[in-house]
């Protein structure tokens, strides 16, 4: 994780520098750079990997995945969404910039995430950039992350059942896992049967994701977390914890996490054991 985060890191920095206007610039810069555990990224090129691909042809789009994230945290943390304050340890980008920057500047890093992909995927048949262009998308517009963002928002202060908070997770925050870890694997040469499995188990994994998220919202501090603890509970969501209690919500991630991993069955162990850790990581993280 480490040396994956200072390769993407690095890349990121060279993808956005600083240049004018430099508010934008810094603006964006700002959140894209301010650390994190690079999930994606390093779902996207560890996919690539397992299917014997070369990591620098899937590192644009590993790099896109991130400033798609980074776009749906500036947007999340606004006034009008989450209203929060802080994020990776320190204020949210709308507290130091404006909301009105911060808007822009997580719409240029949405935008760019796509030019950057079309622009520095280099080595890969264009009818696999442009799957990997249309799968991104996919998982960003209605039928992915904002579709999963404007049911959160009007569920909010509602008793909703386990099927729309399923729903939920699995647009809001598993579409773009599932995005990162089927652009790699298609930057990597995969087959459609390859390609589905590791759909399947992204799909486990993002859920999986949302499901921890959930219970350390109650059980990890705002110091831990980096960003505002019991934030779900002070605006009545529905969360797994909520619906069926902290040792089933452990149970539904514990399952989801050894459904994931079987889907690797079948892969060279050596070049399956990134996905195997990053399942892990992601299953019993404290952050």
């Amino acid at each position: 994780m480490v040396d994956r985060a200072k390769l993407v890191n690095k890349a990121m920095d060279e993808a956005v520098p600083l240049k004018y206007p430099e508010t934008l610039n810094e603006s964006m810069r700002y959140s894209l750079l301010a650390g994190g555990k690079r999930v994606r990224p390093a779902l996207c090129l560890a996919a690539c990997e397992l299917v014997g691909g070369d990591i620098q042809a899937a590192l644009p789009a590993a790099c896109a995945m991130e400033m798609v994230h980074t776009m749906s945290l500036i947007h999340d943390d606004l006034p009008s969404m989450d209203n929060d304050d802080f994020r990776r340890g320190r204020p949210t980008n709308h507290k130091v910039y404006g909301e009105d920057i911060a808007i822009l500047a997580g719409d240029a890093l949405l935008s760019y995430s796509f030019e950057h992909i079309a622009r520095a995927t280099k080595g890969v048949p264009a009818e696999r950039v442009l799957r990997v262009i249309m799968e991104l998308g996919k998982a960003v517009g209605q039928d992915g992350l904002v579709a999963g963002q404007v049911v959160d928002i009007q569920s909010e202060d509602k008793a909703v059942g386990l099927d729309v908070l399923k729903y939920i997770h699995e647009h809001k925050t598993a579409a773009l896992l599932e995005a990162s870890v089927v652009c790699g694997a298609i930057l990597g040469g995969a087959d459609e049967a390859t390609i589905e499995k590791l759909r399947k188990y992204s799909l486990n994994i993002g859920l999986a994701f949302q499901v921890i998220d959930d219970i350390l919202d109650v059980t990890a501090t705002t110091e831990q977390l980096g960003k505002t603890a019991a934030k779900d509970l002070a605006v009545n969501k529905t969360t797994y914890p909520k619906l069926l209690g902290l040792e089933k919500s452990k149970q539904v991630a514990d399952d989801l996490i050894k459904e994931a991993i079987q889907q690797l069955d079948g892969f060279d162990d050596a070049k399956a054991a990134p996905l195997v850790a990053l399942a892990k990581f992601i299953g019993y993280r404290q952050n």
